[in-house]
């Protein structure tokens, strides 16, 4: 059996009103079809656009591998020139991965490029765009992310999503002091006799195409593969929340410092202290029927 998957809401295009009705209030995701079609970016944005507007710099990259117990958290595997790079992921698969890329510090021109959503909701943070980069077959790790903003999340390519509401994130294996599950089961398809606190968690699932544009509401989890080789913008905006605000700056200051801490002092130990408890908590979150 495994997750109880449904389809994703999809609409071309939507009211602030409605918007803000049936999905930020709610926190509900959304894919809009054509958020992105005005952009420049819609037409403009080919491999080689972005091989010019970067240039020849070196960038880190990131792998599927089980995170080192003794690394901070996102810790490249490697590094490449950017032009490399995106020529390796035209050419072959690979599952390495450009994590968190800042367009504003490497190539300001492509902040010309795309117009931040404010017509749909206030609370942008204008000089955080971030953009992913992924070889066909690779794939971005459960998690929901540190700051707690939502994401409005711009795919150029195709690309494979899986969801999951916050309540769900102790049947989901939640790494304790971190933001991301056990990496040991298979999200696409979960082994629920080794993890049966997997069995029945409802998520929503969704596949983007060229210029589709995600909203991920705060807290949500997700899971991501890149069905080839592409890319993804991705602008954030505060919740309106002072709780949500407050769990981020938590998230960023106290529970990151802490956990990088532990991890070089005590590494593996550490670690799996930290795995056997998600797999507690899990287990007692199952038995007791959570969440409600």
């Amino acid at each position: 059996m495994g997750f109880k998957l449904t389809p994703i809401d999809v609409v071309d295009s939507i009211s602030q009103a409605d918007f803000r009705k049936h999905y930020l209030k709610p926190r509900r995701p959304l894919v809009i079809k054509n958020l992105s079609k005005s952009w420049p970016a819609y037409e403009k944005w080919s491999m080689d656009y972005m091989k010019e507007a970067v240039g020849d710099i070196m960038v880190p990259l990131y792998d599927s591998s089980k995170a080192d117990p003794a690394a901070p958290i996102n810790a490249a595997t490697t590094e490449m020139k950017f032009g490399d790079y995106i020529d390796l992921i035209q050419r072959e698969p690979t599952d390495l991965r450009i994590f968190l890329f800042d367009p504003i510090k490497h190539a300001p021109s492509l902040l010309n490029d795309y117009v931040f959503p404010k017509e749909l909701m206030g609370g942008f943070l204008d000089k955080y765009p971030t953009m992913f980069f992924g070889g066909i077959g690779s794939e971005t790790f459960l998690h929901y992310d540190i700051d707690m903003a939502h994401i409005f999340h711009t795919h150029f390519g195709r690309k494979h999503i899986i969801l999951f509401d916050y309540k769900w994130k102790e049947r989901l294996y939640r790494i304790p002091y971190a933001t991301y599950a056990l990496e040991d089961y298979s999200v696409e398809a979960p082994d629920t006799a080794r993890f049966p606190a997997l069995e029945g968690v409802e998520g929503i699932e969704c596949y983007l195409e060229y210029g589709d544009t995600l909203f991920m509401p705060t807290g949500w989890w997700h899971w991501m593969k890149y069905l080839d080789g592409s890319f993804s913008l991705s602008l954030r905006a505060w919740d309106e929340s002072w709780a949500v605000k407050a769990h981020s700056v938590w998230n960023l200051t106290v529970q990151r410092k802490f956990d990088n801490y532990m991890k070089a002092h005590y590494r593996q130990r550490y670690m799996a202290w930290k795995e056997q408890l998600a797999v507690k908590r899990a287990h007692a979150a199952l038995a007791k029927g959570l969440p409600r």
